[in-house]
């Protein structure tokens, strides 16, 4: 895992549920666009990785993955140092598709970033 972007990119995942997701990133200059805020990918990566990683423990064992179908995200606050926190929620679990909204915060707990994530449920190649 610390080859793929999330790892490259130091998420730190808390708690991946049936119905939600939750995780961590300190902001470092990695994560920095050239005017010293959060790059608007980092947020969709981080949303993407944790909704799939979610979806996936769910549906692993009917022999299925999940990959990112649509991701959606609005940049509401910069940010540009500290701890950013995300917190998804299932809003759609079925068997061809999930969909997800993850709520990212800064350390000060304000909103910043908000993503909706669409994942369908495939059969690994």
């Amino acid at each position: 895992m610390d080859q793929t972007l999330d790892g490259v990119l130091g998420f730190e995942v808390d708690e991946l549920g049936a119905d939600r997701a939750s995780g961590h990133f300190e902001v470092e200059n990695r994560h920095r666009q050239p005017f010293g805020i959060v790059h608007g990918g980092v947020y969709a990566a981080f949303a993407e990785g944790l909704c799939s990683g979610a979806t996936y423990l769910q549906v692993q064992d009917k022999g299925k993955i999940a990959v990112g179908s649509s991701n959606y995200t609005s940049f509401l606050r910069p940010v540009s140092e500290g701890v950013v926190t995300a917190a998804a929620r299932a809003i759609h679990s079925g068997r061809t598709s999930w969909v997800w909204e993850c709520e990212f915060r800064n350390a000060e707990g304000k909103p910043c970033a908000i993503s909706r994530v669409t994942l369908a449920v495939i059969d690994p190649r």
